[in-house]
């Protein structure tokens, strides 16, 4: 009889992982729209809850306000902003290909400011010449761009599958912003762990998710606003495309915003245009750097807990895996990771104290 029920439980969890497995396969097209409508149900679940006090028991009328406040609010808003970013970007490339942008010239006007010391260190230095040295990072430019006009034109052709998925998320997110008071306590019942463990879990879960989006990419746009408010004071073309590659820069740790807006004021200074590069380095280091450390806590409010580097790791390799999803599921992992070694450190540590007292020496 023993022998029996573990047999029938065993096929009853491998018909439980084949079912699972399939509706993943099923569901595939729309993973990456599913999980950006849990985020955004997580980050406007607040804002819901602020809507059932007003209408207690009317669920769904708070759930279809809270989603009108994040389409008007944060959808609308986000598309003409990457309309104008793709337009810039397409502009941007076509100088290129036409000469009108040359960087061959930019670099080669750079190196002639530089002094001669500096510049014989540059001819030494790496590609050996700096002739060179400017023909491949001019190339790698040129396949950059190219790249991203592919990836822009390859996003025009699928631009009914992307509208699909697009109402996917918002369908998704209205049921979760709706029920999401019920299903979230299913799914942590229905986790396979020791119900402290899978509720130690699921809030690490929600806190990074929150503490990413809040923390990073709010803090992230914020900075790239401001790059594009600088570059277009001092006079720079496509302002708004290089804001947007320096918000992307300020998502990753130990690599931060300068890396745009420090080319760009060396630059200006190389080519004469003195109080712009002033303005450009003053704007870079006192309005966009100080915002990091002013808004971040006031979003966050805690720490999640991630290592500089371990975020950064995790950011570059969720990118990689999983393109702009990654930005959160990368870090939501690591710190999943760094949570459940603790736990079992802590399991561990609690059967057997004599292994965490050191040896007196």
């Amino acid at each position: 009889m023993l022998e029996r029920n573990r047999i029938e439980r065993g096929g009853f969890i491998l018909l439980l992982v084949m079912v699972t497995l399939g509706l993943t396969l099923v569901v595939s097209h729309f993973l990456s729209a599913m999980l950006w409508a849990a985020l955004a149900a997580i980050m406007f679940h607040s804002l819901n809850d602020r809507l059932l006090e007003r209408w207690p028991e009317k669920r769904t009328r708070a759930a279809t306000m809270t989603l009108l406040i994040i389409t008007f609010a944060v959808i609308i808003p986000a598309m003409l902003i990457g309309t104008m970013v793709v337009e810039q970007a397409s502009g941007v490339f076509e100088q290129m290909r036409t000469g009108q942008i040359n960087f061959a010239a930019y670099f080669e006007q750079v190196h002639d400011a530089l002094p001669l010391r500096l510049q014989g260190v540059l001819e030494n230095a790496g590609f050996g010449t700096f002739e060179l040295a400017q023909s491949k990072i001019s190339e790698a430019l040129g396949n950059s761009a190219s790249m991203i006009t592919q990836r822009a034109l390859a996003i025009g052709a699928d631009a009914a599958s992307f509208l699909l998925a697009f109402a996917v998320g918002l369908y998704v997110t209205f049921f979760l912003l709706r029920d999401g008071y019920a299903l979230g306590p299913q799914i942590e019942r229905a986790l396979p762990l020791e119900p402290s463990i899978a509720s130690r879990l699921v809030d690490r879960f929600v806190t990074v998710v929150r503490a990413t989006i809040k923390g990073s990419v709010l803090v992230a746009l914020a900075q790239g606003a401001l790059g594009a408010i600088t570059f277009a004071i001092v006079g720079l073309p496509a302002s708004l495309l290089w804001g947007t590659l320096m918000a992307i820069a300020a998502l990753l740790p130990a690599i931060g915003p300068a890396i745009v807006w420090a080319p760009v004021a060396i630059y200006l200074f190389a080519t004469g245009a003195i109080w712009q590069g002033a303005v450009v380095i003053g704007s870079g280091v006192v309005v966009i750097g100080l915002a990091d450390n002013v808004l971040r806590p006031m979003l966050v409010g805690r720490d999640t807990g991630i290592p500089d580097w371990l975020v950064l790791v995790t950011t570059l390799g969720g990118i990689e895996l999983l393109g702009l999803s990654g930005i959160v599921v990368g870090p939501v992992v690591g710190a999943l990771f760094l949570t459940g070694w603790q736990i079992l450190t802590e399991q561990r540590l609690a059967l057997h104290p004599a292994e965490g007292q050191g040896e007196a020496p």
